[in-house]
C-alpha cells in the first residue's frame, strides 16, 4: 500500500494576496477597452498582436521569427503572418542572418521604433496617472519590488512552465497596464492621422 504524501505546507496569507493582485492586474490590463484607450492615446491603430510582436522585437532585435514565437509561446504560424502584415505596412524588415546565411531576422523600421516609443510612452502616462497619488518614495520601493518580483519569477519560475503554443497573446502582469493577454491574430492597421507622444525606450534607433 503506498505511503501517503505529506500535507503541503498552508500558502502564507500574504503570497496569496499577491497572487489576487497580479490576477486582477493581468484582468484589468487585457480588457479591450484597455487597449483601445492606449492606442488611441499613443495616436496608433494596432491589435494587441502586433503590439506584443513589436514590443518584442524592440527589446531584442533582431530576432529569427523562431525566436520570436517562443518568446511569446505560440505558434510559428501565427507569427510568420503578423509578420508579414507589420512588414506590409513598413515597421519591421528582415535582414541577413550573420550566424546562418540561409536564415533571416526581423528588425524594427525607422517607423516601428516611432511606433514601440509611441505605446511605451502611452503606457507610462497611464501608468502616471493610476499612481499620482503615491509619494516619491512609495514609487522607488514598489519600482525595487518590481524589479526582485520579476528576477525571482525567471529564476523559479519560468523554466517550469510548458505552456502549449496557443493563438498569439500579449504576456501578463509584466508587460505593464496598457498591454494585456487575449490577443488574437489579426490585421495590422497604420498610425492613426495626427502626432502621437514620444517617449524614449531600451532600443535606440541606431
Amino acid at each position: 500500500m503506498p505511503t501517503p504524501s505529506p500535507a503541503a505546507e498552508p500558502v502564507p496569507a500574504a503570497v496569496s494576496d499577491i497572487e489576487r493582485a497580479l490576477s486582477r492586474i493581468s484582468y484589468l490590463a487585457g480588457r479591450a477597452r484597455q487597449h483601445e484607450r492606449l492606442m488611441a492615446t499613443a495616436g496608433l491603430a494596432f491589435d494587441r498582436a502586433a503590439v506584443a510582436i513589436l514590443r518584442n522585437v524592440a527589446e531584442a532585435e533582431p530576432l529569427r521569427p523562431g525566436e520570436l514565437a517562443a518568446r511569446l509561446s505560440v505558434e510559428a504560424s501565427h507569427v510568420t503572418r503578423q509578420l508579414r502584415q507589420l512588414e506590409n505596412g513598413g515597421y519591421v524588415t528582415r535582414v541577413p542572418d550573420p550566424d546562418d546565411r540561409r536564415a533571416q531576422r526581423v528588425r524594427l523600421t525607422e517607423a516601428g521604433l516611432t511606433a514601440v516609443d509611441r505605446v511605451r510612452e502611452a503606457s507610462r502616462r497611464g501608468m502616471e496617472m493610476a499612481l499620482a497619488d503615491w509619494s516619491a518614495q512609495d514609487l522607488r520601493q514598489l519600482a525595487g519590488l518590481f524589479h526582485r518580483l520579476v528576477d525571482d519569477f525567471v529564476t523559479h519560475s519560468e523554466g517550469h512552465v510548458d505552456a502549449r503554443p496557443s493563438a498569439l497573446t500579449e504576456p501578463g502582469p509584466g508587460s505593464g497596464l496598457g498591454l494585456g493577454p487575449g490577443a488574437a491574430p489579426g490585421s495590422v492597421p497604420g498610425p492613426a492621422r495626427g502626432p502621437g507622444p514620444s517617449g524614449s525606450g531600451p532600443k535606440t534607433r541606431p
